[in-house]
């Protein structure tokens, strides 16, 4: 099949290197992604600078590879609408390796989560894979390479839903140290919002963000606890924010909307 790659710690990163090695074995792999890390980024997309685009040597096996100076929604977005050709466009889009993992509520902030996000808006099967580890080299990222090449084959002729992206985390442990796999909904929150308040050495106040963990039940069934529990966590999420169980209430709360009688 023809698989999209993107990621947001740059075109450069080992993660992106190790998937790409892994996939294009038997798929036919293409490359569009940031020029430098963008981590972080949420999902925010390029409108007032131009989006400069360069094609690059190919990498690691893959087919074509890009380089863009935009975020990791604009290399699915223009990939998708104006790079690709119609051969080349993607039955599968992945977004990863990250470095560090997407968990909770915090992938409200995950440029790795938002790239997958990109290509679901835009109808293509996403899925997002992150190395829950500080670790960075090239080998630490390999058996969750190895990992989400098995995991596709095993849902190739599986339809996603609509408006749905699959967010993957793999612990940074060895394949013998792995406990399993779960299947989870997302936590909470990986961190506390804590700042630290400190004088640069000019004088002047700056902070720092110092959060600190949070723990949650050890039998919870979240992605925070399966990771914490050496376990490979597989996420369904969704961009659809609409809380439909809410609309008849707050309907009934407003009263008749026909009306102008209280506005």
């Amino acid at each position: 099949m023809n698989i999209l790659i993107s990621n947001d710690d740059g075109i450069l990163a080992n993660g992106i290197k190790a998937l790409i090695k892994e996939l294009s074995k038997n798929h036919d792999v293409y490359v569009i992604a940031p020029d430098r890390e963008r981590s972080a980024a949420g999902h925010s997309i390029t409108l007032h600078t131009p989006l400069r685009v360069q094609e690059i040597d190919v990498k690691y096996g893959a087919k074509r590879c890009w380089m863009t100076t935009g975020t990791p929604g604009d290399c699915i977005k223009i990939g998708v609408n104006a790079i690709l050709d119609n051969t080349e466009l993607p039955d599968l889009i992945i977004s990863g390796i990250n470095h560090g993992p997407n968990l909770g509520g915090d992938i409200l902030y995950s440029g790795t989560v938002s790239c997958a996000m990109e290509g679901a808006l835009l109808g293509v099967p996403s899925i997002a894979v992150s190395l829950a580890s500080l670790k960075s080299e090239y080998e630490d990222f390999k058996f969750a390479a190895e990992f989400t090449a098995k995991f596709i084959d095993k849902m190739s002729d599986y339809k996603f839903p609509a408006k749905t992206v699959l967010n993957i985390n793999v612990p940074g442990l060895d394949k013998e140290d792995i406990s399993g796999i779960a299947v989870t909904e997302l936590g909470k929150r990986m961190f506390t919002d804590n700042y630290e308040r400190r004088i640069d050495p000019r004088g002047k106040v700056y902070y720092w963000m110092a959060g600190e963990l949070i723990t949650e039940p050890e039998d919870a069934r979240t992605d925070i606890a399966a990771v914490r529990n050496n376990k490979i966590s597989i996420t369904p999420i969704t961009y659809d924010m609409t809380r439909k169980g809410f609309m008849t209430e707050l309907e009934n709360r407003l009263g008749d909307l026909d009306t102008n009688s209280w506005i």
